[in-house]
């Protein structure tokens, strides 16, 4: 193959955008969730990758943009496919990171021109918060993290009804 081919073949792949975000606990266990200004649902902390940006910086990015703190990006907890929707032509793959436990959380500074609030909400509840697809992939990522250290991520099954790859 030459080089000309290759690149023809490299432009001819399906692309999709990723996002990143960071499961991070309270003591009790409950789940850290932000409330976006931009829509009527909660979310994890993170967001879009930036191009080229490797999940797991991306990941550390968001969390510093949208809380003002630092946290380690642990391990992968799960990753999610999601169909391209509406005005989104592509899918997304979602990565979700463990983001350890936050014992102080006075600390957060929240991004005001995205983040109106947040609170830690425990497992059980977090379907009163998120979309139905949102909430498999926070309970499937929390799932693994209560299986380290011999777990590992999960692939975060299809939501009934969203559209499916044939």
């Amino acid at each position: 193959m030459t080089f000309t081919d290759e690149a023809t073949w490299y432009a001819s792949l399906a692309t999709m955008y990723g996002t990143a975000a960071a499961l991070i606990t309270s003591p009790a266990d409950e789940v850290l969730l932000v409330k976006p200004n931009y829509r009527a649902l909660w979310s994890l902390p993170g967001g879009i990758l930036e191009d080229g940006e490797p999940p797991d910086v991306g990941c550390a990015r968001e969390v510093r943009e949208e809380l003002g703190i630092s946290v380690p990006v642990g391990p992968l907890l799960a990753v999610d496919w999601i169909p391209p929707e509406g005005l989104r032509p592509r899918p997304l793959v979602a990565f979700v990171f463990d983001g350890g436990v936050l014992t102080d959380p006075s600390v957060i500074v929240l991004q005001e021109s995205e983040l109106d609030e947040f609170r830690f909400v425990p497992t059980s509840d977090v379907a009163e918060y998120l979309p139905p697809h949102m909430t498999v992939r926070v309970t499937s990522a929390h799932a693994a993290l209560t299986r380290r250290p011999e777990g590992g991520a999960v692939y975060v099954p299809a939501v009934a009804g969203a559209a499916t790859w044939e």
